[in-house]
C-alpha cells in the first residue's frame, strides 16, 4: 500500500505537460501510420513499380536524418522549441492528406518528404524539452511513458487504416488521417508549457556538435554499431511468412506475421514505462546493454527461426522488448549525462545516426538475403548488434 508521499512523487512527474507529450505523439503516430499501412496500395492504384514505394521510403528517410541534426542544433534555443514542436507535428499531419490529391508516386514523395522533414526537425526538440520538464530523478518513467504512448499509437494507426478502408474509398483514408495529425499539434500547442526560457548564447552548428562530452561521442559509437545491426521489422514479416506459407498458405501465414507484429507493439508499448521507471533506480547504460544483448538475441533467433509458431513468437517477443529497451533508454542516457546547454544537439546527433544505422542495416540484410540466405544476413546483424553492445559495455565502464 502506497504511503503519504506517493501521490506527490507522481505528480511530481507525471505533470500536464508530460501528458501532452504522450497524448501528441499517440495521436501523431496513429495518424501518419494508418496512413503508412494504406500507402502501398496507393502506389499499386497509380500504376507505380515497387521500387517507387523504396524510392518513397529511401528520399524520406533521408530528408528525416538531416531535420534531425537541424532539430537538434535550433532545439538549443529553448525560445525556438515550442514552435518548432507544434509546427512539426502540425505539417506532418497535414503531409499526408496530400497523398489523396497525388496524380503520381512523384507527388507521394514531395509530401512524404515535406512531412518527414517536419517530423525530424520535431523529435529532437520535443525529447529536449521533455528531458527539461520533469525532475532528474524521474526522466526514466516520463521518457518510459512517452515511449509507451507513441507505440500505442502505432497500434492503432493500422486499425484506424483497417476500420476506414471498409466503409471509405482509398483516398478518402488520408485525408481522415490528417485528423489525428492535426490534433497532436493541438494537444501540444495546449497542453505543454515549458518552463521559462533560459538565455543560452548561440553556438554554430559545428561548435555545438564539438562541443558534445568525449564520453557521449563513444556512446554514439555504440549507438551506431548496434543500429547498423538492428533491421526493421518489416524483415521480421517477410521472414515469419515466408517460414510460415508453405505450410499453411500465403494468407494464412501473412494474417499470422502480421498477428506476431501487433503483439511485438503491445509488448513494446507495454514494457517501456517498467523500463524507464528502473531507469530511474538502476543505471540506464547498464540497463541499455541489456536491451543491446535483447537486439543480439532477436538477429540470432531471426537467422536460426523455424516454422514452430512458437518459436516466432519468442522471435517477435524478444524483438518487441529490445525497442522497449532501445527507445526508452537511448533518450534517457542524453537527459542523465549531457550538459542541458548541448541537450538539443545531443538528441539530434543520436536521432541522426540512429537513422543512418536503420538505413545501413535494413540494406545491408535486404541484400544480404537476397545474395546469400535469410541465416547469413541474420547472422551478420548479430555481428553488428552484439559489437554495438561489447562497446557500449566498454564505454560504460570508461564513463564510470
Amino acid at each position: 500500500m502506497g504511503g503519504p508521499g506517493t501521490p506527490r512523487r507522481a505528480a511530481r512527474w507525471l505533470t500536464t505537460s508530460v501528458v501532452g507529450f504522450g497524448l501528441a505523439s499517440f495521436l501523431s503516430d496513429a495518424g501518419h501510420e494508418a496512413a503508412t499501412s494504406v500507402l502501398p496500395a496507393l502506389v499499386a492504384l497509380l500504376g507505380s513499380a515497387p521500387a517507387a514505394l523504396g524510392i518513397i521510403e529511401g528520399v524520406s528517410d533521408g530528408m528525416a536524418t538531416v531535420a534531425k541534426l537541424l532539430g537538434g542544433w535550433w532545439a538549443d534555443r529553448p525560445r525556438l522549441r515550442k514552435p518548432l514542436a507544434v509546427g512539426g507535428y502540425f505539417v506532418t499531419g497535414v503531409s499526408v492528406g496530400i497523398f489523396a490529391l497525388a496524380s503520381s508516386w512523384l507527388h507521394i514523395v514531395a509530401a512524404r518528404s515535406i512531412g518527414w522533414f517536419a517530423r525530424g526537425v520535431r523529435g529532437p526538440v520535443r525529447d529536449a524539452m521533455l528531458a527539461d520538464a520533469v525532475p532528474a530523478e524521474a526522466v526514466g518513467r516520463a521518457f518510459g511513458f512517452h515511449r509507451a504512448m507513441d507505440t500505442a499509437g502505432a497500434v492503432v494507426g493500422p486499425l484506424l487504416a483497417l476500420a476506414l478502408v471498409a466503409v471509405v474509398p482509398l483516398r478518402q483514408v488520408f485525408l481522415w488521417a490528417v485528423v489525428p495529425g492535426v490534433l497532436a499539434s493541438v494537444a501540444f500547442a495546449v497542453l505543454v508549457r515549458p518552463p521559462a526560457p533560459r538565455p543560452v548564447p548561440a553556438r554554430p552548428f559545428g561548435a555545438s556538435l564539438r562541443s558534445l562530452p568525449a564520453a557521449y561521442r563513444r556512446y554514439l559509437a555504440a549507438v551506431f554499431l548496434f543500429g547498423a545491426g538492428d533491421f526493421a521489422r518489416t524483415l521480421l514479416i517477410l521472414r515469419a511468412t515466408q517460414l510460415l506459407a508453405p505450410i499453411g498458405g500465403m494468407p494464412k501465414a501473412m494474417a499470422t506475421a502480421l498477428a506476431l507484429y501487433a503483439g511485438h507493439n503491445i509488448l513494446c508499448a507495454s514494457a517501456s514505462y517498467p523500463i524507464g521507471r528502473l531507469a530511474d533506480r538502476a543505471s540506464p547504460r547498464a540497463l541499455l546493454v541489456v536491451g543491446y544483448s535483447l537486439g543480439t538475441a532477436t538477429a540470432v533467433l531471426a537467422a536460426a527461426a523455424t516454422p514452430s509458431l512458437w518459436a516466432l513468437v519468442a522471435l517477435f517477443a524478444c524483438a518487441g522488448l529490445t525497442v522497449a529497451f532501445e527507445d526508452t533508454l537511448e533518450g534517457t542516457i542524453v537527459a542523465r549525462e549531457v550538459p542541458a546547454e548541448v541537450r538539443g544537439t545531443a538528441y539530434g546527433a543520436l536521432a541522426a545516426t540512429n537513422g543512418v544505422g536503420d538505413l545501413v542495416s535494413s540494406s545491408l540484410v535486404g541484400i544480404l538475403w537476397a545474395a546469400t540466405g535469410a541465416g547469413v544476413a541474420f547472422g551478420a546483424a548479430a555481428a553488428l548488434c552484439l559489437a554495438g553492445t561489447i562497446v557500449l559495455a566498454t564505454a560504460r565502464r570508461r564513463a564510470r
